[in-house]
């Protein structure tokens, strides 16, 4: 197993878990990541960041590693909050929020996690609460489990620069017990849903996965496409 992290608060992760570990730069953990799971196929890769970490500098890659469905697990601590540089506005922080760089208010929306994984393709998709840990695991374990990229999506409050324990706990809720985790159209309703933050597994599927593809590739000459696709078949 290799955890790989970006920076911030919870990218301090890989040094306190007694497995390989690697500290990349601001927002660089899912290239770092994917070329670990290409280069060795036969290892459990887990990334982890935050919201600043994940979306904003590294907002780039996130599509990209989801579209290409590399083999690997993503965490993603979200505060809304910059927590390690002290309280800055981040990009899932609410329109209005004070902060040192936005004092008079945030004036743009924050960004929809869920909605992004979704609309670039991803095949596992969830979210959880760290005020519900039992259910952080219980995520956590099929995630990495899932042959493909795993996104999950853990709310996680700053209690020192933005607590928002208390708003969580009135907000959150299990999504229905009809949900079916395979119809992408329900995931991204409940992704859109502003009367609540629905809590579980949005979105499972199969399909191939990335580095399975290379490996095909790399026996055949040339741009041959149709012979990789053909032989991956």
């Amino acid at each position: 197993m290799v955890i790989v992290s970006g920076i911030g608060c919870s990218s301090r992760v890989p040094f306190f878990i007694n497995t390989y570990g690697f500290q990349t730069v601001h927002g660089r953990a899912l290239p770092v990541a994917m070329g670990v799971k290409v280069a060795n196929p036969e290892l459990t890769v887990i990334a982890i960041g935050g919201d600043g970490d994940g979306f904003s500098i590294g907002g780039g890659h996130l599509a990209h590693i989801v579209r290409r469905n590399v083999d690997l697990t993503y965490i993603v601590m979200d505060n809304a909050v910059y927590g390690l540089t002290k309280g800055q506005t981040s990009p899932t922080s609410p329109t209005g929020f004070e902060s040192k760089s936005t004092p008079y208010g945030a004036i743009n929306i924050p960004i929809n996690p869920m909605m992004m994984v979704l609309s670039a393709g991803v095949t596992f998709a969830a979210r959880s609460f760290s005020g519900r840990a039992k259910q952080v695991t219980e995520l956590v374990v099929p995630g990495i489990q899932h042959r493909g990229f795993a996104f999950i999506d853990v709310l996680s409050p700053c209690v020192t620069f933005y607590d928002t324990f208390p708003l969580y706990r009135e907000q959150v809720t299990d999504l229905p017990e009809s949900h079916d985790p395979g119809d992408k159209m329900q995931a991204i309703d409940q992704a859109l849903r502003e009367d609540a933050l629905p809590l579980g597994l949005f979105y499972r599927e199969e399909r191939q996965v990335f580095s399975d593809i290379v490996r095909v590739a790399s026996r055949h000459e040339g741009c041959d496409v149709e012979g990789v696709l053909e032989e991956y078949r």
